[in-house]
Order: C-alpha cells, then structure tokens, then sequence
C-alpha cells in the first residue's frame, strides 16, 4: 500500500514539474517582442554570425572548372560543365565541404539566408547566367539575380538546320538490270511459236 501511494505521488509531482515548465514558456512569450518586432524583417536584416553557412558565394573569373568542388559534395548537388556552374538548393545541405578542396577559393559560403521562390526552377542557380556583379562574387546571392537569370531573351529567328540528304538509291538500281536481262532470253520463243500458224496454211 506505501509503495503504490508513493508512486500517485512520485507521478504528480514529475507531472507538476513539466507543466510549470511548460506554463512558464508560455508566459514569457506574452512578456517579449515577436521576432518580427525585434528585427523588423525585412527592413532591417537579421544579424548573421561570420560563420553562417548560408547560399554559396561563386567568383566564376578565377574558377578554373577542376570539378573539386562536385566531387566533395555529399549529395552531388553542383554540376559543372560547358554550359556554366550550376547549385541545387533542393538538395544542398549547406556542410561547406565544397569550400576546402578548392584550389583557387572561388567558392565560399556566403551569409544570405533567404531565397524564397514560387517554383522548384528558382532554386537551381545556374551562376553562369546571372548578372555580372553576382557572378562574379562581388555581389551576394538574392532572389532579383536568380529571377534575372531565368529570363535569357533569345534571338528572334534562329536558322533552322537544313534537313539531311536523301541516301543514293545505288543498292535498288543495281537490282533492276537482273529483270532486263531475263527478258532477251524469253523473246526468241515468241517469233517461234508464231511461225507454225504459217507451217500449217502451206
């Protein structure tokens, strides 16, 4: 009987205990700013320590294209090729390993944290086709140059490649003189066949 009323009251206690707690918290988020009150975000940016891991940073002028950095990659989300250097941000995980391997440092984290789009296509940044400040690490990764990037305005009519050649039929022509040559030799039965009408009338 003392070891059961002894466990009603451990479990009250430990019950009481996790909701002050919880009661606790609570409270104090009536008592403090929300955090846009506290940073006005996005007016005024929310302060970033020197060693966030946030969107990457790329200087295409001094990459020299050795693919380091894609071979580190955890999750392969970097592909480099002729085209231009290109980030999936739906599968990075943002763990800097891309950065150490780089010969030239044209690679670094930046500290840019938001990159809101309304499609998948936003985030994969093609750094290539983005404007020339961002390109080119002078500038920060923002959503204003990845929307730029996508819009590439072509030339209004391009030259269609001409359409391939029909092959020589030289394989058919070499059949049909077979047919031409059997027919001389069916010819002289018919002078043959009309000369024995004649035979008959003398």
């Amino acid at each position: 009987m003392r070891d059961w009323i002894r466990n009603v009251r451990l479990s009250i206690l430990t019950i009481a205990e996790g909701m002050y707690v919880t009661l606790w918290y609570m409270l104090q988020t009536f008592r403090r700013k929300t955090f846009t009150q506290h940073y006005e975000y996005p007016e005024k940016p929310v302060p970033v320590k020197p060693r966030y891991r946030g969107f990457h940073r790329f200087d295409l002028t001094t990459c020299i294209g050795c693919d380091k950095c894609a071979r580190a990659c955890p999750v392969d989300c970097i592909y480099i090729d002729i085209t231009g250097f290109k980030i999936d941000y739906t599968k990075c995980m943002f763990c800097a390993l891309c950065v150490d391997p780089c010969p030239v440092d044209c690679i670094f984290m930046g500290s840019t944290f938001d990159q809101s789009t309304y499609s998948r296509d936003g985030c994969i940044v093609d750094f290539a086709a983005l404007p020339i400040e961002t390109a080119w690490g002078q500038a920060s990764l923002n959503p204003t140059a990845i929307a730029a990037s996508k819009l590439q305005v072509g030339p209004v009519w391009e030259k269609k490649p001409e359409p391939p050649k029909p092959a020589a039929e030289k394989p058919a022509e070499a059949a049909k003189p077979a047919p031409a040559a059997a027919a001389p030799a069916s010819a002289p039965a018919a002078p043959a066949a009309a000369d024995k009408p004649e035979d008959k009338k003398e």
